[in-house]
């Protein structure tokens, strides 16, 4: 009997291990078309982590590489929105309020003025002109005491900095997550040639910082393709000064997107240059604190919901908004055992995922926005999630959220003239070493496969032309008859 038992405890023992074997197929060879596409790229088959799985049709799941931790660059992206989905809900909003410590008496607000930052990812600069607007039709005119900022929502992670391609670290790319994120703190800088001197403005105003135009007026003439207008901005005691060089031919211009100010300069720069516009005044020094607890809510706006904030993060791969999330994330749910928002979020999501039952040794998140060299998971996970969405209450909400190929987003000029064209939601990834695909797409029988491919290669030329021989051979599917459909 002692032997009976002995057997059956390790018969347990290994059925899990004989199950996972049989969900867990070996690798299948890499379709012939995209080891061509491979091999004239020279990139060996080994970068390329392959996995497509059938969702509502016939058809035979292919795993290639699938269980290698690599770098999904931006297709992280999808693990971050479709988390906040369902952690978050498909309505949650985020808000951003004005409040006082003073009195309100005759226009004149006696006392501080604080904008309170709940981590919108969206608070573009209509959405902040119209809440300073309502705050100006509730009476405020003229405020005595200090502007201060109040950037506590989020606790922030210490995380390295990234600029993949060097250089410049004023891109809006690499904008980092804030509490009061305004506008995605970008500033677009135009220069325009006119006769005899060229002409320097910025959107929107910032209070505070000045501009010095040194660009060269030259010659009516050819425009160049890639103008040569510098900036560099000069920090000062009493604000900023943006220095522009160059030369520019007159009947020419060019715009450059920058985010050369600080978060702090630039949320306070936006306020008082659109209070000013309002017909305001703010008597006070702009600082940083948090709001009283006795301070009085003067007014509230409201994000637009979750829904729209992922459509915007996935269609057009915005890191900053993938990087608000990740933290708002972790704000909803932090305990006093999390160190930050960031650690928060990594250990809600790996519970959520154990919830669902998915199984991800390799998932490594860092900032939820793929702009990392230490995040990571397989092919095979990536899968996984996506099939978990496909099931899941908010399928039409992840799926209409990422780019639809040949139409729009980062897929709007791949696969342009094909069968595809409409016919897949495309979530891209692209980093120095690394290209990706991951998302849904219909083959021509109109059944729908979850598809996951990610090549990881120090010199990935020519990769998005072999993850677009991905979509294409999952496409072209053998035509299904009525008796492999009843199958």
């Amino acid at each position: 009997m002692i032997s009976f038992f002995r057997r059956l405890a390790i018969a347990s023992l290994l059925l899990p291990l004989a199950l996972s074997a049989a969900v867990s197929p070996a690798n299948a060879a890499i379709p012939a078309n995209i080891e061509k596409a491979l091999k004239a790229s020279k990139i060996d088959t080994n970068a390329l982590s392959l996995a497509v799985v059938p969702l509502n049709g016939p058809g035979t799941s292919n795993f290639v590489n699938a269980d290698v931790s690599v770098n999904p660059a931006s297709t992280m992206k999808l693990v971050t929105t479709y988390a906040a989905l369902e952690l978050l809900g498909p309505t949650h909003q985020w808000k951003t309020e004005f409040h006082t410590d003073g009195q309100l008496k005759d226009g004149v607000l006696n006392g501080n003025l604080y904008l309170k930052g709940g981590g919108d990812p969206k608070l573009n600069m209509e959405k902040l002109w119209l809440l300073m607007r309502d705050l100006r039709a509730n009476g405020v005119r003229e405020v005595k005491g200090d502007l201060v900022l109040d950037r506590s929502h989020f606790v922030q992670p210490e995380l390295p900095q990234f600029n993949d391609d060097g250089g410049d670290d004023d891109k809006p790319f690499l904008v980092e997550p804030d509490s009061l994120l305004i506008n995605l703190k970008a500033m677009r800088f135009i220069a325009r040639g006119e006769p005899g001197k060229v002409s320097v403005s910025v959107e929107p105003p910032i209070a505070g910082m000045r501009i010095d135009n040194q660009v060269k007026a030259l010659p009516a003439g050819k425009c160049p393709d890639f103008p040569d207008v510098r900036y560099n901005l000069v920090k000062q005691f009493d604000g900023s000064t943006m220095v522009v060089t160059g030369k520019l031919p007159a009947g020419c211009s060019v715009q450059s997107y920058l985010a050369p100010l600080d978060h702090q300069a630039y949320a306070a720069g936006v306020v008082r240059a659109i209070w000013q516009e309002l017909g305001g005044t703010i008597q006070g020094q702009d600082r940083l604190g948090e709001v009283p607890k006795n301070a009085r809510l003067l007014v509230r706006a409201f994000s637009p919901d979750l829904v729209e904030i992922i459509r915007d993060i996935n269609k057009y791969s915005n890191n900053t908004m993938a990087r608000q999330l990740f933290l708002s994330l972790g704000a909803e749910f932090r305990t006093s055992a999390d160190a930050d928002d960031a650690k928060a979020a990594q250990r809600v999501i790996r519970q959520w995922l154990a919830r669902k039952g998915i199984s991800a040794p390799h998932l490594v998140m860092e900032n939820g926005s793929g702009l990392s060299r230490a995040e990571r998971v397989s092919a095979r996970e990536m899968a996984a999630l996506l099939k978990a969405a496909w099931d899941g209450p908010y399928a039409a909400e992840f799926i209409a959220s990422m780019p639809l190929v040949a139409m729009d987003g980062t897929m709007r000029k791949r696969l342009r003239r094909t069968d595809l064209a409409g016919e897949a939601h495309i979530k891209t990834g692209t980093l120095n070493t690394v290209r990706a695909i991951a998302g849904y797409s219909r083959d021509a029988n109109g059944n729908t496969w979850a598809v996951v491919a990610i090549l990881n290669h120090p010199r990935p030329w020519g990769a998005s032309a072999i993850l677009d021989q991905v979509l294409v051979d999952l496409y072209r599917q053998p035509k299904q008859t009525s008796q492999t459909a009843q199958r």
